[in-house]
C-alpha cells in the first residue's frame, strides 16, 4: 500500500494554464523523498492537492487509499512561513500543542495526554527545555523544530515540510538535517526544497516538478539531468565533496560549494 499516490493528475487555476500536467508517482510508507523545482514550477500546487485543499481537474490522489480530504490527519504539515504576533504571549509549548487540532475533531480545553503528547514531539526534536519559553523569545531554528513539532503532536504517518531551512543559518541547517535523518527512521518525510544540497544529502529519492512530474533515484542527480528538467539557468549546490583551492563552477553547471 502507498503511502502517496498520483495517477494521472492535472490541475490549473485558469482553464487554459496548466500547473500540474498529468502527474503519476507514488511513495512507500516510510519512504522519504525531497520535493525540488523552479518558482512557478508547480510545487506549491502540488502541497496543496496533496492536502486536499484543491482538487484536481482529472486523474485520482490517494493518501493510504483513501483521498486527501478524508487523510488530512495522516499528514503533519510544517508551512514556510508562520505570521504571528511576537507580543503575544503564546509558549512553544503552546504552539506545540496547535498541532493537535488538525483533525479538526477537537473540543474543550487539552487533555493532560495532549500535553504530554506535546511535550514529547518536542522532546523529539530536542527542544524540551524550551517548552515554557515564549515563542517569540526562540531563535530562527528553534522555532523551526519547534513547528516540526507541532506537525508530530497528533502522530501523523507523513511529515510534509514547506522550505523548513529557509530562514536558517547553516549550522542550525546541519543540527536540522540530523533530526529529519532521525525522524525519516519513522516516518514518511516529503521535504519541498529550494536547496538542491538535499538532492546530494540523506533522501534516497527526489521528486522534480515543473509542470511534469518525475521522480528519481538522488544518485541519479546531476548538474546535467537537472538543466534537462529545469533548464539551462539551473545550479546545482554540491554539498558531498571539497573542492580544490580557486576551483568554483563545474561541468553541466554543478557548482560547488567549498568545504561542504
Amino acid at each position: 500500500m502507498a503511502s502517496i499516490e498520483f495517477r494521472n493528475v492535472n490541475f490549473g487555476y485558469e482553464k487554459d494554464k496548466v500547473i500540474i500536467e498529468n502527474a503519476s508517482f507514488e511513495l512507500e510508507p516510510e519512504q522519504s523523498i525531497c520535493v525540488v523545482g523552479p518558482n512557478g514550477g508547480g510545487k506549491s500546487t502540488l502541497i496543496r492537492l496533496l492536502l486536499g485543499l484543491i482538487r484536481p481537474w482529472t486523474g485520482q490522489i490517494r493518501i493510504f487509499e483513501k483521498g486527501p480530504e478524508s487523510s488530512r490527519h495522516l499528514i503533519g504539515y510544517m508551512p514556510q512561513y508562520l505570521n504571528f504576533d511576537a507580543q503575544f504571549p503564546i509558549t512553544t509549548l503552546e504552539v506545540t500543542l496547535m498541532g493537535c487540532l488538525s483533525s479538526g475533531s477537537k473540543i474543550g480545553p487539552y487533555s493532560r495526554k495532549d500535553r504530554a503528547d506535546a511535550e514529547a514531539a518536542l522532546e523529539r526534536v530536542n527542544l524540551g527545555e524550551m517548552a515554557k519559553k515564549r515563542f517569540s523569545t526562540l531563535s530562527g531554528g528553534q522555532r523551526q523544530r519547534a513547528l516540526i513539532a507541532r506537525a508530530l503532536v497528533s502522530d501523523p504517518k507523513i511529515l510534509l515540510l514547506d522550505e523548513p531551512t529557509a530562514n536558517v543559518d547553516q549550522s542550525v541547517e546541519e543540527e536540522f538535517h540530523k533530526i529529519l535523518r532521525e525522524l525519516a527512521e519513522q516516518i514518511s518525510i516529503v521535504l519541498v526544497s529550494h536547496d538542491l544540497g538535499f538532492v546530494s544529502g540523506w533522501l534516497e529519492h527526489v521528486l522534480c516538478v515543473n509542470r511534469s512530474v518525475h521522480m528519481h533515484p538522488t544518485a541519479s542527480i546531476d548538474g546535467k539531468k537537472l538543466n534537462e528538467i529545469f533548464g539551462d539557468n539551473i545550479v546545482a549546490i554540491r554539498h558531498d565533496h571539497d573542492c580544490p583551492p580557486g576551483e568554483h563552477i563545474h561541468h553541466h553547471g554543478e557548482e560547488c560549494d567549498h568545504g561542504k
